[in-house]
Order: structure tokens, then C-alpha cells, then sequence
């Protein structure tokens, strides 16, 4: 059936999250991506893609339009039945729950006795969209994964279709749906670039101007677009991966204390110490001690 191998197919790398759940007209799969491009593939049936967990950018590419996002929780796409999809590239891996719908999001029927001309009711291809509704509705679907099948879930479902079908035929349909002006921001190739010269550069001295140069852009900007981008100032996201980083070395007992500071940027023992104690609230011995127990 289409909507049993569509995901297999377009997601090849990807390991499926437990057991999917599928009735007739919907599948139901939580799915952990990795990154790099996924198959591209037409359109077979309708995709809602929900982001579960993970912070990446995502280009894609359908019916020509390309579009750049950054993936992060609570972030969906819709690629509808028909899209001819050419490109689909992840720059980081990303938990999402997928929901595969049939190209026929209504019975013909149904669509005469609610008064909904059929030739409006073409979805567009949109994404990186933060909508509450969305997210409330995948929610619910994700639900039935999480416990045993009962008699009622095909009640639940039928009525959640309903309203799903509601929703984007009345928030997304092609005709009507414009995406929204986006102020300006990192995208994800330069975002990527600066997290990966953080990585690259975590046991020395980091300044906002080497940030800054990394990403093209004066340090005043880059500031609040990293900010905006991530939730954190760049220098809270270092001393993070910092701490991240001096946790990893903590837990393997393998360095001194002198040896992790330095090998983590943080140049001195006692800047180490009091950095590590007010992030965690503990000291580098005793998380250490704690975590060997």
C-alpha cells in the first residue's frame, strides 16, 4: 500500500521509532533522520512532517520552489500529494513524527455537503511552520503510538481527520496560503558553519568577532540572528558546549581536573571550577563522583 512504504522509501537512512499505527486512510510513524539528503521522491500521498526533537536545517526542494528552515521542535512541513520533490536535505540528524494522508484529503461526497469547491482544495508546499494547531493535532496521532491499540482509536481517528482536513484545506490551501515575511535571519548553511567552527575550535579562546567573520556578518547582528536562531547568545551556547564537553571528559575518568580545562577552553582549573558549578550546580569533583557511583 502507498502509505506503508512511502516513508521506508523516501527516508532509507532513517530508523523507524517503534511500531507505526495505520488505518485506511492514515499512517502514523515517529522516525529518527539522519543527516544528509534523503531519496527525493514525487509525492505519493500527502506528508505532514512534525519535528519531535533536534535543532537542523532543512532545504528542500519541490515543484521547483526551494525552501530553507530551521528544523527545531514544534516546526512542520507539508508536502502534498503531487509535489514533485527534487531535493531533501537534512544538515543535522532530527526526530519527527510523520503523518501520511491519502492524495484525496475528503470523499468527493463530503466535499458537496460541506460546499467546498474540489478544485480548492490543492494544498501548498509549505514548511518550517509554527502552528499550534499542527502541533495539538500530531500530538494527539503520536498518542496512539505510545500505548496499545484499543476499539475506540478508529473513532478518534476519523474525527481527528476531519479536523486535520479542516485545517489545511482552510489554512494551507494553494490558492490562499502566502508564507509569511520572514525577518531577517542565520540560514541554515551559516548557522551550521559557525556550530561546526564552535565544535571545531571548543579548547581555545572563541571571540563574538570570530563568530561573527565565521557567519558574515558585523558582531551587533550576528548576535541577535544567533540568538534568534538557536535561543541562546553566543557566548552562553560556547560556555554550554563547553560544560558538555567537560561532562563527556568528567564521565570517562580518564584526565585530571587541569588537564579537562584546559582541553575545554576554559584555560584555568579555577575559571573551570566556577563556570562548571554555576551551570550545573555542582563542582567538576563532585559531578564527577556522582557520576562513577
Amino acid at each position: 500500500m502507498t502509505l506503508a512504504t512511502y516513508g521506508d522509501r523516501k527516508y532509507h537512512s532513517s530508523a523507524r521509532l517503534g511500531d507505526a499505527a495505520e488505518w485506511p486512510s492514515l499512517r502514523i510513524e515517529r522516525r529518527q533522520l539522519e543527516a544528509g539528503a534523503q531519496t527525493a521522491l514525487p509525492a505519493e500521498c500527502t506528508e505532514i512532517v512534525l519535528m519531535l526533537s533536534g535543532r537542523a536545517g532543512v532545504i528542500r526542494t519541490g515543484n521547483g520552489n526551494t525552501q530553507e528552515s530551521l528544523g527545531q521542535p514544534g516546526v512542520s512541513w507539508i508536502v502534498p500529494a503531487g509535489t514533485q520533490e527534487s531535493r531533501v536535505e537534512l544538515l543535522a540528524p532530527m526526530e519527527c513524527l510523520h503523518l501520511y494522508l491519502p492524495p484525496s484529503l475528503i470523499e468527493q461526497s463530503a466535499l458537496a455537503d460541506y460546499d467546498i469547491d474540489p478544485a480548492k482544495t490543492k494544498l501548498a508546499y509549505a514548511g518550517g511552520l509554527h502552528d499550534p494547531m499542527l502541533l495539538q493535532i500530531g500530538s494527539t496521532y503520536r498518542s496512539l503510538l505510545d500505548r496499545p491499540s484499543q476499539p475506540t482509536d478508529r473513532l478518534l481517528v476519523d474525527g481527528m481527520q476531519t479536523v486535520l482536513a479542516g485545517h489545511l484545506l482552510g489554512t494551507y490551501a494553494l490558492d490562499q496560503w502566502r508564507p509569511i515575511a520572514k525577518a531577517p535571519s542565520l540560514n541554515p548553511k551559516r548557522l551550521k558553519r559557525v556550530l561546526d567552527f564552535i565544535e571545531a575550535r571548543i579548547a581555545v579562546e572563541i571571540s563574538l568577532d570570530d563568530l561573527a567573520a565565521e557567519a558574515c556578518l558585523s558582531p551587533f547582528h550576528f548576535s541577535r540572528l544567533f540568538k534568534d536562531a538557536t535561543g541562546f547568545t553566543p557566548h552562553r551556547y560556547v560556555t554550554d558546549r563547553r560544560v558538555q564537553a567537560a561532562r563527556d571528559k568528567l564521565a570517562l575518568n580518564h584526565s585530571s581536573m587541569v588537564e579537562i580545562a584546559l582541553d575545554t577552553g576554559f584555560g584555568s582549573q579555577a575559571n573551570f571550577i566556577r563556570v562548571f558549578r554555576k551551570v550545573t550546580g555542582l563542582t567538576p569533583g563532585q559531578y564527577r563522583e556522582f557520576h562513577l557511583r
